[in-house]
């Protein structure tokens, strides 16, 4: 990467700092505000009031929210996000954990979206009013409309109960099989490096209904701005200009129409990414998935502050790098707008 790339990739980061500063004071403040006491929560049903009071004071709850607020953030500064109180396990170890199974499932469905929603747009674009175009419609329709635990359980009914073809919903990895050994946290990616080809084909098949399920609702806003985009590309005066020049059909299309087209079909998938990977606890819960979504639900069922920031500065991480890598990726698709500026 060139030294220009560098500084802009460098001063991206630096405006995201104060977003970053924002989240962390904005989930502090909003944990406390949470119904319930987690150190009642961790004392359990049967402790007194003295009990309580002890393992508020060994929480750090006894002191004031300012006091609470600078140890938090000498803590961040540390790389320590804390200890949950659901798992008793270090906050930043639960993260490590449970984010790959996320971002595993989500990746995949966005894959399997978009292998599906893009060429299926961009023939609904070729041919308005078709049967292609109809069909279009009604995954867009269907994929708005079903509610994804809906369409996860109805998978499961088919596929695992009548059918037989699919695995028990049971998480990642089905119990005759054992983790891979860990790398990268991506069951599918560390399976094919140890080589061991039984245990990834074991979860292939666990991922398979998780991610369908998750791809019908994302395929439709990005079939629906695939098909828009297209359209809006199409009736536009270079493609009319080409036409006249005598350039091929496929030339037109896909060297100079779904080019310009893909520009908000990425900042779609962005936007679709983001809310897929947080939103996806329904999914989880369905397929007894080990992902940051249940993680999260639990923490706040739990008052589990620690866990709850944990997740919320994750996410902020995630997004910034997001908005980073759609950055260079519409100077990628289209040069003349540059690694600068959108």
């Amino acid at each position: 990467m060139s030294a220009g790339r560098l500084r802009t990739v460098a001063m991206r980061v630096a405006q995201a700092i104060p977003v970053v500063i924002g989240v962390v004071v904005v989930s502090f403040v909003l944990t406390r505000a949470l119904p319930g006491d987690p150190a009642a929560y961790f004392a359990g049903d049967a402790a007194d009031e003295q009990s309580i009071a002890q393992v508020r004071e060994a929480l750090g709850l006894d002191k004031p929210l300012p006091q609470q607020f600078l140890i938090y953030v000498g803590d961040l500064l540390r790389g320590d996000l804390g200890q949950s109180i659901s798992t008793g396990q270090p906050v930043l170890d639960d993260l490590a954990r449970r984010l790959p199974a996320s971002l595993e499932l989500t990746l995949s469905a966005l894959l399997l979206s978009c292998a599906i929603a893009v060429p299926l747009g961009v023939m609904a674009a070729t041919r308005p009013g078709s049967l292609t175009d109809h069909i279009c419609r009604v995954v867009v329709t269907a994929g708005v409309s079903l509610p994804t635990f809906f369409t996860g359980i109805l998978l499961v009914y088919v596929f695992y109960y009548l059918l037989g073809l699919a695995p028990p919903p049971l998480g990642r990895l089905d119990f005759i099989y054992l983790e891979p050994e860990r790398v990268t946290g991506f069951y599918l990616i560390d399976a094919a490096l140890a080589g061991d080809w039984e245990t990834w084909r074991g979860a292939l098949r666990q991922l398979v209904l998780p991610a369908v399920t998750l791809a019908l609702f994302t395929m439709a806003p990005i079939a629906r701005m695939t098909r828009a985009a297209m359209l809006s590309a199409l009736s536009s005066d270079y493609i009319r200009t080409a036409r006249a020049a005598g350039l091929t059909r496929g030339k037109i299309l896909y060297g100079y129409a779904l080019r310009n087209a893909l520009l908000p079909v990425v900042t779609t998938l962005g936007m679709v990414f983001s809310f897929t990977l947080g939103a996806n606890v329904l999914v989880e819960k369905v397929f007894a998935w080990p992902g940051i979504g249940s993680y999260a639900v639990e923490a706040l069922v739990a008052s589990d502050y620690a866990a709850v920031q944990g997740f919320v500065l994750a996410m902020a991480m995630l997004f910034v790098a997001l908005n980073l890598i759609i950055d260079i990726s519409y100077s990628v698709i289209d040069p003349r707008i540059g690694f600068g500026g959108r």
